[in-house]
């Protein structure tokens, strides 16, 4: 699993404009699903999100973690991060999961967080979104389990 993480201090999801996911000082996660992923990536790319330290510590270092600061994660599918754009003017999505393999995991990914993390957005798997943020630093890592 990909997931393509940046520190925000607001971001929002919207579908057929209204709104469907928002949060204040957090992380915005794009989240893709390769062939091969499973639970096992699920978790630890949950792990991983809710442990990295992206967030200033009193002495600005990138020190503290999403669980340590209580900020929002906000968990938005992108089938497009698994694209192979290694060759050519076009992308190939061989390496991504199929449509429901991507949409288990990716629920599978929420429920977890939601049981582990208090605040907890998501955007709406297959969906046009349109996502809105305001990325801070900018700060911006590729995690990928």
């Amino acid at each position: 699993m990909i997931g393509l993480l940046q520190r925000v201090t607001e971001a929002e999801v919207r579908v057929a404009g209204e709104p469907v996911g928002a949060i204040g000082r957090g992380l915005l996660v794009l989240v893709g699903v390769q062939r091969g992923d499973g639970d096992t990536q699920a978790e630890r790319l949950l792990e991983r999100l809710l442990g990295y330290r992206v967030f200033p510590d009193a002495e600005g270092r990138m020190n503290r973690s999403l669980q340590d600061i209580g900020g929002g994660l906000l968990l938005v599918p992108q089938f497009t991060l698994a694209a192979d754009t290694r060759k050519g003017t076009r992308a190939s999505f061989t390496s991504a999961a199929p449509p429901d393999t991507g949409h288990r995991l990716f629920e599978y990914l929420v429920e977890r967080a939601r049981l582990t993390h208090p605040r907890v957005e998501t955007g709406r798997f297959g969906a046009d979104m349109q996502v809105a943020l305001v990325n801070d630093g900018p700060v911006t890592f590729w995690l990928e389990t």
